[in-house]
């Protein structure tokens, strides 16, 4: 009996190393990867046609005007591989766990994740990555670097810290965004038409955020997913940075950073929250 008392105060003292999990759930998703050869290429060939079609669609426009509300070409397309870095970086380390939330909770796996000596939103959120999304993060970093190198941008490296940080929060908001659908397994069970909520959500900032100043309707759709649901401002404002275009009033900088560190915090404590209304499967 001491014995196994003793056991379990190591096991709960002991703190994991995190690189090294990280390192390991990096391993066993390449294992997993290589198990199926042709998937992974098939992903990364699909991911390239997108990503070419993209690429073309743009073009095809741009070959008619010579800007979108003051984005030139190769602003835009720097806009673009924002955005595309931004997402490529959500499907490939967190839309795998997020959606697989629910899949724990209904087959009663969840108890083995929150009998693990490490901490629950760390292990939900990084466990699988797909590694074919991750690849195509290849598609859009040369996108930007070619769209800056036709706008003969000079290295500045105050900006490129800049563009990093932002990108980073940006990573950060909409990572809050999704754990906070996913939490919301625990009451729903299956939540798919949450998840379909969150692509419909965030295709407005496919768009940078002064497009939507047109109208009426795109003044109040620019108000709403800038400052109540900021997806636009995470995205527009690195770009805006890495192009060099003003971005008016300095607040917005400071909104997008508030959005992001306040999302993380709030998503954390309904993550938790949704687990204390969670019943084991041997409840």
């Amino acid at each position: 009996m001491g014995i196994a008392f003793e056991m379990t105060e190591n096991v709960r003292l002991k703190r994991p190393h995190y690189g090294r999990v990280f390192a390991t759930f990096f391993r066993n998703s390449l294992v997993r990867e290589m198990a199926f050869r042709g998937n992974f290429l098939i992903e990364i060939v699909t991911n390239a046609f997108w990503f070419a079609a993209q690429l073309v669609f743009f073009a095809i426009i741009f070959g008619n005007v010579q800007s979108m509300n003051g984005w030139t070409r190769y602003e835009y397309f720097a806009f673009m591989a924002t955005n595309m870095i931004v997402n490529t970086v959500m499907e490939a380390f967190f839309m795998p766990n997020c959606a697989n939330f629910s899949e724990l909770i209904r087959t009663g796996n969840l108890d083995f994740a929150l009998l693990k000596p490490i901490d629950t939103q760390f292990l939900i959120s990084f466990e699988k990555l797909d590694l074919g999304a991750l690849f195509h993060l290849l598609l859009p970093v040369s996108l930007l670097g070619y769209s800056l190198h036709q706008l003969e941008w000079p290295i500045d490296p105050p900006a490129v810290a800049a563009y990093l940080v932002l990108v980073a929060l940006g990573i950060a908001f909409f990572y809050s965004l999704m754990i906070m659908l996913a939490s919301t397994s625990v009451w729903l069970g299956r939540n798919q038409g949450l998840y379909e909520f969150w692509f419909y959500i965030t295709v407005f900032a496919r768009y940078p955020r002064n497009i939507y100043g047109g109208s009426p309707a795109g003044a109040v759709l620019q108000f709403v997913f800038s400052y109540l649901i900021p997806i636009l401002l995470v995205i527009t404002v690195p770009a805006e940075v890495v192009v060099g275009k003003p971005l008016g009033t300095s607040p917005i900088m400071l909104v997008t950073a508030a959005a992001a560190i306040v999302g993380l915090f709030v998503s954390r404590r309904v993550f938790y929250f949704a687990l204390k209304s969670y019943r084991s499967a041997s409840s």
